[in-house]
């Protein structure tokens, strides 16, 4: 058979419900028969036929009843699956306590606070240690001489960086280039408006001399201000070491001098 009868047969045996009563009571109906009459013998001859019919109609209802009840025995053709058994659960340690002082391995770092930046008219946290030669700082000035990042084997340029606490109504600003070999100037600038100031380049004594000095009636605002001298030199690292500053100002607190050397 194939799977499809073998199927119908045994849903058909699950939905088979025999009615015992009712075979049984049919058999004895057909063994007990009409009564015997002797003056018709039509009867008598006929009921040796109806219960060899009673019986054979018991025997294929039994016969029939147990073939469909072998079959709905008869285990299926199709393959057995093992159900898949879940793994076991692991159960969840307890937190543990992290001691006083010691930092949580499970937490991120948390990012300290941005820290807001000084104002712009007031000087830098960190000021070059003074010397006998220097003093970069005097009443609301402050200041810084260095060597531009930019200069090359063949070019420089120093820069001064000049902070005031208090406006200026007077301000003098030089910058002085030791002659090292071929130094020759090729320009200068100020954030400072240029019609503010009056500029002059010489050289003197060995010396390439940038001067600013701010016009009469003219003010410098309270901030930070970079002024820049620029200037060519013979090929290969040029030291700075004999360049210098020197700042002289007045504010409303009275004048006030500054100067210093530049770093590379």
């Amino acid at each position: 058979m194939n799977d499809d009868i073998t199927r119908r047969l045994r849903e058909a045996a699950e939905a088979h419900q025999p009615d015992r009563a009712r075979i049984l009571a049919r058999v004895e109906r057909g063994a007990a028969g009409p009564p015997v009459r002797h003056r018709t013998p039509t009867f008598a001859r006929s009921w040796p036929k109806a219960a060899l019919a009673g019986l054979a109609a018991a025997g294929i209802l039994a016969t029939g009843g147990l073939a469909v009840a072998g079959i709905a025995r008869t285990p299926p053709s199709e393959p057995v699956t093992t159900p898949a058994v879940p793994p076991p659960a692991v159960a969840s340690s307890p937190p543990v306590a992290t001691p006083p002082g010691v930092a949580d391995p499970t937490r991120a770092p948390t990012a300290d606070p941005p820290t807001a930046a000084p104002p712009t008219n007031a000087p830098p946290a960190s000021r070059p240690t003074p010397t006998a030669s220097t003093r970069p700082q005097n009443g609301p000035l402050w200041s810084e001489g260095s060597v531009d990042a930019h200069s090359t084997v063949y070019w420089a340029q120093s820069d001064l960086l000049l902070t005031s606490a208090q406006p200026l109504t007077s301000l003098t600003v030089e910058l002085r280039v030791a002659q090292t070999g071929d130094v020759r100037d090729t320009g200068n600038w100020r954030t400072l408006p240029a019609e503010d100031f009056s500029v002059t380049v010489q050289e003197s004594d060995g010396v390439l001399v940038y001067r600013w000095t701010l016009r009469p009636g003219r003010t410098v605002p309270a901030g930070q201000h970079e002024f820049a001298g620029q200037y060519n030199h013979a090929a290969g690292t040029r030291s700075a070491a004999n360049d210098s500053y020197r700042v002289e100002a007045r504010s409303a607190g009275g004048p006030a001098s500054v100067w210093g050397g530049f770093a590379r």
